[in-house]
């Protein structure tokens, strides 16, 4: 199979031939991405990475990786590995990436800002389930459940996710 790129458009992310609604950050589209203004980074985002929850749901690709009970995710703009999966106990502040509602059972990882972070760029970007259709996320790119499940079949680390 050919990879093809996620791109974003008016009506939704355009995959394979098909649109799949999807929800973008509060603070809407920015080429000037900071810590914690809730906004979607615009530009080409290489797939770097997959991430599931083994107890909720079965692996979706040969090449994601399991999301364990210590996995966390630094925000801390300050820490050395800010925009870096990390491991509890880990005191500075941090995204916990096992959470108790559904939105990471199936995370998808893109390039922005790692694996060198800019301290304070932003952290996170991933692309994830929604909680409904509408409802912004903090930067993120969001599906609902099945249409994530689908997108990660068919995606590859040749996958780009372009948000113009």
């Amino acid at each position: 199979m050919k990879p093809a790129d996620l791109v974003l458009t008016k009506r939704g992310v355009r995959f394979f031939g098909q649109t799949y609604p999807c929800t973008i950050g509060k603070g809407g589209m920015t080429t000037d991405k900071r810590e914690g203004d809730g906004a979607t980074p615009r530009g080409i985002h290489r797939i770097v990475g997959m991430l599931y929850r083994p107890d909720r749901i079965a692996k979706p690709t040969s090449w994601a990786l399991p999301i364990g009970p210590n996995d966390l995710w630094s925000d801390d703009e300050t820490d050395q590995d800010y925009n870096m999966m990390v491991r509890a106990p880990y005191a500075p502040s941090h995204e916990k990436l096992r959470r108790a509602d559904p939105l990471y059972d199936l995370v998808i990882l893109t390039d922005w800002n790692w694996p060198y972070a800019i301290k304070g760029r932003g952290s996170a970007i991933f692309i994830h389930q929604y909680r409904r259709p509408g409802f912004p996320t903090e930067g993120c790119i969001a599906f609902r459940r099945d249409h994530l499940a689908q997108i990660a079949r068919k995606i590859t680390t040749k996958t780009r996710l372009i948000v113009a």
